[in-house]
């Protein structure tokens, strides 16, 4: 692989000389000299070394994202939020996937620190670990006492600049709605215990329930991972267990997606016999049969003013930023089922096509 001193050589000026025209340092240059040079470039098929052109610049230029999982559809669409900044203000991105490993978040913090990145964005739900939590805070403010910048997305344990999505009072809507149905029997497919975003979305689902005179016992939850196949295994645990259930809500729409396929599987019509709330609003979430009520997340948003925040003008206190939470009524979620309705005397309200609460 051609070196930055084998242009040089064969173009017949001086390292430095080849590095200015390379790097479009706004030192001159002659014409003569900048032909030589990119001539020499063609011909040895020169490639820069990103990490060394990082070092040499006089600011950092690149950010570093660590992410649960960048193909799940919640943080796919963070990311585009966090690249259009990124793109706006020539930041390059460096991603990186944790798959929910607390161990492997702080070896990527230490990883990102050593490629001297501009800034850390976080992005994700918190993790109920209290020593995770105090070893992630520490590296964190020894990489921001350096200089760096940092903000999270969806993490309440940082004491810095934060973007929240608001869970709680998302978990309240879809309970709300439900009951508001005439819905009793409510199962829900929930995340992975240790993770906050799930306790926050049943905090607000557990508040809309007691408020209305419901129960949500903890024979009613089943915790999976957050995905299509973790949702389809643990409605068809909930359907096991309580057959009577006539409402499901999914703790996020990949495991909507999974309780529709086994409720499908199993013969269940919805909303018909069994109603299905998600959560996010993910692009499919408007195209699978019946299409999905659920509650709307603004995450391209959630991306987009992480990114500000920390290319931005810095602030004395923490800036903590909460984005509000819709419900979107579509086709998955109805009335209560006739038998089970006059049984208990409830009056639920009509289903409203595609709209917004």
């Amino acid at each position: 692989m051609a070196t930055l001193s084998d242009v040089a050589r064969r173009a017949g000026v001086s390292p430095a000389t080849a590095s200015r025209v390379i790097n479009g340092s706004s030192k001159p240059v002659t014409d003569e000299l900048r032909e030589r040079v990119l001539a020499a470039v063609a011909e040895l098929q020169y490639v820069p070394n990103a990490h060394a052109q990082l070092l040499a610049r006089s600011h950092r230029s690149a950010v570093g994202v660590i992410v649960h999982d960048v193909s799940d559809p919640y943080f796919a669409e963070i990311t585009r939020g966090l690249q259009r900044v990124a793109t706006d203000q020539g930041r390059l991105l460096m991603i990186c996937n944790s798959y929910r490993d607390p161990d492997r978040e702080l070896e990527y913090v230490e990883l990102l620190r050593g490629h001297q990145v501009a800034a850390l964005i976080l992005a994700g739900s918190g993790y109920h670990d209290e020593a995770f939590t105090r070893q992630l805070n520490e590296k964190l403010a020894a990489y921001e006492a350096t200089g760096g910048r940092v903000a999270v997305i969806g993490r309440h344990e940082h004491s810095g600049d934060a973007v929240m999505p608001d869970n709680r009072t998302g978990g309240y809507l879809a309970g709300r709605e439900l009951c508001g149905l005439g819905h009793r029997a409510i199962g829900v497919v929930a995340g992975p215990r240790i993770l906050t975003t799930t306790t926050d979305r049943l905090a607000g689902l557990r508040q809309a329930l007691t408020e209305q005179g419901r129960e949500l016992p903890e024979q009613r939850i089943r915790y999976a991972e957050f995905d299509r196949d973790g949702g389809a295994e643990a409605t068809a645990r909930l359907l096991d267990a309580d057959p009577e259930l006539t409402a499901i809500v999914a703790l996020n729409d990949s495991m909507a997606i999974g309780a529709l396929a086994t409720l499908r599987a199993r013969g269940l019509a919805v909303p018909q016999q069994t109603s299905v709330v998600g959560f996010d609003d993910m692009p499919i979430a408007r195209d699978v049969t019946p299409a999905l009520t659920t509650v709307r997340l603004p995450l391209v948003d959630m991306g987009a003013r992480a990114m500000s925040l920390v290319l931005g003008v810095g602030a004395p206190t923490p800036r903590v930023e909460v984005l509000p939470a819709e419900l979107v009524r579509r086709d998955t979620a109805g009335p209560v089922p006739p038998s089970v309705r006059a049984s208990a005397g409830s009056t639920p309200h009509p289903r409203r096509g595609d709209t917004t609460t």
